[in-house]
């Protein structure tokens, strides 16, 4: 069984919303995620919920493709975090039909952070999004193990954990501990590729997270048994930014190679 496909909005995060969805749709991908708000100050980043004219294009194309929004991103919860700030986005996320929205804890204290994802958990459930920590090296919850801590100690019904195929290899988290993360906190995970070799700077973890990830099977991530790990019929959302060929490749042709590179992997997966 072939899972649906969703495009990450980082995977083209040039491309505005609605050219996103039509992009998705020429993949044939069921759904895409779209960036609402930028990761740092200047950074791309399209903010539906302030530009009204560009939320009635993004409708407009939902209506033309068929393609769904699956996901907002990306919400960063800091020690200074007030949740309420986040209302704006999660009204425009339920305007758009969104199903969930991607977090990322930055505050070092853990219990304050759990609080932090438990009132985010709460507000989100209230335009009925699921809330989903992913887990990344660089951040307050490095692996997936913190990432089970930090949901565990929210114990809202409505969180999940987002496991991301790059970020579980850098973080050596272990397909065996998957087996701990309850069903119910799967919503959606995502699928890349990426060089075997580990960076060896948070520099260098960044600049190939969000600028030189690559096609599955085309790196040497351990992607086979991840994929028979994860519920076959997850929502696979193909998050791979890839800047270099972007710059002689248009992306609907980069997304049709990653859609088709995703289908093959997770076919031969779970065939093996």
């Amino acid at each position: 069984m072939q899972p649906a496909l969703a495009l990450a909005h980082l995977t083209v995060l040039d491309l505005p919303p609605p050219a996103v969805l039509r992009v998705a749709a020429g993949a044939g991908c069921a759904a895409a995620g779209l960036r609402l708000l930028p990761v740092a100050p200047g950074a791309a980043g399209y903010p539906l919920q302030d530009d009204p004219a560009l939320m009635r294009e993004t409708l407009a194309a939902m209506a033309e493709t068929g393609v769904a929004v699956a996901d907002l991103e990306i919400v960063m919860l800091r020690p200074e975090t007030e949740i309420a700030g986040f209302l704006p986005v999660l009204e425009a996320g339920a305007r758009l039909g969104a199903r969930h929205v991607l977090v990322a804890g930055y505050d070092p204290e853990p219990a304050r952070l759990a609080a932090s994802f438990a009132g985010f958990c709460q507000a989100a459930a209230g335009f009925g999004l699921t809330a989903d920590l992913e887990f990344m090296p660089w951040t307050a919850v490095p692996d997936l193990a913190a990432a089970i801590r930090v949901v565990r100690e929210a114990a809202q019904p409505n969180a999940g954990v987002l496991v991301d195929a790059l970020h579980f290899d850098r973080s050596r988290s272990r397909v065996g501990d998957l087996a701990a993360v309850p069903r119910g906190w799967l919503h959606y995970w995502q699928l890349c590729d990426a060089p075997a070799a580990h960076p060896g700077t948070t520099e260098g973890l960044l600049h190939t997270a969000r600028e030189e990830r690559l096609f599955p099977g085309e790196g040497g991530l351990a992607l086979a048994p991840l994929i028979r790990a994860l519920p076959p019929e997850l929502l696979v959302s193909l998050e791979i930014p890839t800047v270099t060929l972007a710059r002689t490749m248009g992306p609907e042709e980069r997304v049709r190679r990653a859609a088709a590179a995703a289908r093959q992997a997770i076919a031969a997966a779970r065939q093996g």
